[in-house]
């Protein structure tokens, strides 16, 4: 664990912030807005996965409260290892104060099973965590990533969000991921093009139970596809068959022969015995297109 310690003020407050407040309404206006919104609090912690939002939410709430600023990462095989690694090279190129985390998802059986709503309980363990983290520093809030593009997606982790009082604050503002790739590369940050991601269990299908085994294979997977120059890139994982979602500029090169041949060596080597390529390509949540959806 990294932490540097300080000493924290603990004035709470519950100040709002409105899209229709000063500053304009392109990225740069959204960004003094939210500014000025992490300035009404003294500490924050800050959900740190390391992807784009999480880690411009973290530089930014650093800007702001120096010191009071305190960036959380979980650690637990449902984590990325790539994200880890990002959210720690982020830390040390803005001086984060930032510490790593266990989080036991994975102990829950209810999480294990997998359905629907997993990520309820995923989030749930993590916030339980934050906030437990928060109390017992006397830190007003726990903040977290989520963009204003997030709200029409089905996000079932945001219900754990309201239950344990964790703020959005890019959502609050209205800021969108394309916003926010934006003011990342304004700033400087090597995340700024980062692919979207989201923890390794989205990529096993409901129903079917989530184990270590499972979340290693697609970790390592996703890991050698990354090494062979693919960017965008999905391993979902169907027992023994690894299908492959890829960018669909990189689906034409998966097929050349050569590149071919890497990949199965590579995908074998992890466990899988055959490995399809998703012809669709990569989109966001595909597992979830066999079932009926409703905004959380």
């Amino acid at each position: 664990m990294t932490t540097t310690t300080s000493t924290i003020s603990t004035r709470s407050t519950t100040r709002r912030s409105s899209t229709s407040e000063g500053g304009g309404s392109g990225a740069a206006g959204k960004d003094q807005r939210l500014r000025e919104l992490l300035s009404g609090f003294s500490s924050a912690i800050v959900a740190f996965s390391g992807g784009v939002d999480s880690a411009y939410l973290s530089v930014v709430a650093t800007q702001v409260l120096g010191s009071g600023a305190l960036c959380v990462t979980a650690d637990s095989p449902s984590y990325p290892e790539h994200h880890r690694s990002l959210a720690r090279r982020v830390a040390e190129s803005f001086a984060l104060r930032h510490e790593v985390v266990a989080t036991a998802e994975l102990e829950r059986p209810e999480y294990r099973s997998n359905p629907v709503n997993r990520c309820y309980y995923c989030k749930q363990e993590l916030y339980t965590t934050l906030t437990a983290i928060a109390s017992a520093r006397a830190i007003d809030v726990v903040l977290d990533g989520n963009n204003a593009d997030d709200r029409g997606d089905y996000r079932p982790g945001r219900q754990a969000a309201r239950e344990h009082g964790v703020r959005s604050p890019l959502d609050e503002v209205g800021l969108t991921k394309d916003e926010i790739r934006e003011l990342s590369r304004a700033a400087g940050m090597a995340t700024w093009d980062e692919p979207a991601s989201a923890c390794l269990s989205s990529r096993i299908p409901y129903d079917h139970e989530i184990t270590n085994e499972k979340l290693r294979m697609v970790d390592q997977a996703e890991d050698a596809l990354r090494a062979l120059g693919f960017r965008v890139c999905r391993v979902r994982h169907h027992d023994t068959l690894a299908r492959l979602e890829l960018g669909r500029d990189e689906i034409a090169r998966a097929l050349d022969e050569g590149v071919r041949d890497d990949i199965l060596q590579a995908l074998r080597a992890v466990g899988y015995r055959q490995v399809a390529v998703d012809l669709q390509g990569y989109r966001m949540g595909s597992l979830n297109e066999g079932i009926r959806l409703r905004a959380v």
